[in-house]
């Protein structure tokens, strides 16, 4: 089985389903070509029927977008699939993602229908999709809660019809890690035409679990991981590309996996997602967010001055952040003041650094974060006139 995992970007599809983010045409080929960069394998441009600006802005990426697999969202409807297909028609390469429920809670209670029914129009779409472009990716919508037997039979019926790829979604967060990695083991040792597609898995993060549930699928065999940047999309969100690239990036030696994405593009694309979809990156969050390389506490800082590996598990220069951040709160010890006072050009005996400490600790009692300009402040007082 190949090492390689395939991203699959839908920033621009699931990502843009946030209410308030929608972006223009324009807005959407700035991102587009900025994921290019970032070297995702597949973007999801859009669901073309779903409106003519879907349906324009799929059109225009695939004009501008070379690289990449530019991927059209359908449901398992000919009209949705004759609008995909023809919104990819200037793709260099274009794929036609349809699909259709796959949990008996969606086939009962969505489509008021029968699992035989669903097989029939899962069959039909993907053989039709087929007939209007090669490369078709068949999702089975809430697989994370579907009988695992009748998905099975699911997964080797769209495969047999032509489904290049196959993806598995846990499509409201429900599943445990070990629970959905069964999930994809099971499909891996039942599926009897499994070699003939890819395995993707798409999870959602209702649970904060979407990361851990994608390296639990991965771990099983899918070779092909659905993701946004910062962990967008519907609801509690997507399963976040830096997450899941980087997981697999620091554990490279126990995983053996590798992607081709750029990682020192990943901060900078973060930040212009985040920008133009008037989404702010939360402080804490993984590998992008503001506090990601920032220490703090007296403890930290002191190990992460004596050697960053005490503390930093990744350099910020790989993931295209400038530098690490020594914050200097009233939680700072000595070390970090000492090297902050010699960024800034001063240099103090420790006699006179304990008495600057003290004095720092009442200026830091009264202020979230001591800045530099308070640090010069403090060290005239120091330095004889």
């Amino acid at each position: 089985m190949s090492n390689r995992v395939q991203i699959f970007d839908t920033t621009l599809r699931d990502g843009e389903q946030v209410p308030g983010s929608q972006l223009t045409t324009e807005e959407k080929i700035v991102v587009a070509s900025q994921l290019e960069k970032l070297g995702v394998d597949i973007i999801e441009a859009g669901f073309p029927v779903s409106s003519p600006g879907d349906f324009r802005s799929v059109v225009e990426i695939s004009k501008v977008v070379r690289e990449p697999i530019i991927c059209a969202l359908s449901r398992a409807v000919q009209g949705d699939i004759d609008a995909a297909a023809n919104a990819l028609e200037f793709a260099k390469r274009g794929r036609i993602h349809t699909g259709i429920g796959s949990s008996d809670i969606h086939i009962q209670h969505k489509f008021n229908t029968t699992r035989e029914k669903i097989l029939e129009r899962a069959v039909s779409a993907t053989k039709y999709a087929k007939s209007k472009i090669e490369d078709v990716e068949f999702y089975c919508e809430d697989a994370g809660r579907a009988d695992l037997a009748f998905l099975s039979q699911l997964v080797e019926a769209v495969i047999a019809a032509g489904a290049t790829v196959v993806n598995i979604p846990d499509t409201t967060g429900y599943c445990l890690p070990e629970q959905y990695g069964n999930r994809i083991k099971y499909i891996f040792e039942h599926v009897s035409n499994i070699h003939k597609a890819t395995i993707s898995i798409h999870c959602h993060n209702d649970l904060g679990l979407a990361t851990a549930n994608s390296l639990a699928g991965i771990s099983q065999g899918a070779r092909q991981v659905e993701v946004t940047i910062n962990g967008i999309g519907e609801r509690a969100g997507n399963t976040s590309l830096e997450e899941v690239v980087m997981a697999m990036k620091v554990h490279q030696e126990e995983l053996g996996l590798e992607t081709g994405i750029n990682t020192e593009f990943i901060y900078p694309t973060s930040q212009l997602v985040s920008k133009m979809m008037r989404m702010p990156v939360q402080a804490n969050k993984a590998i992008v967010g503001r506090n990601a390389f920032a220490h703090s506490s007296g403890i930290h800082q002191d190990g992460f001055l004596k050697n960053n590996l005490t503390y930093e598990i990744m350099s910020p220069q790989d993931v295209g952040v400038d530098k690490s951040d020594i914050v200097l709160t009233a939680r700072s010890g000595r070390h970090a003041l000492k090297h902050r006072f010699e960024l800034l050009g001063f240099s103090f005996d420790k006699s006179a650094l304990d008495e600057l400490y003290t004095r720092f600790l009442e200026v830091a009692d009264l202020k979230k974060e001591v800045n530099d300009a308070d640090l010069v402040d403090l060290a005239k007082t120091a330095i004889p006139v």
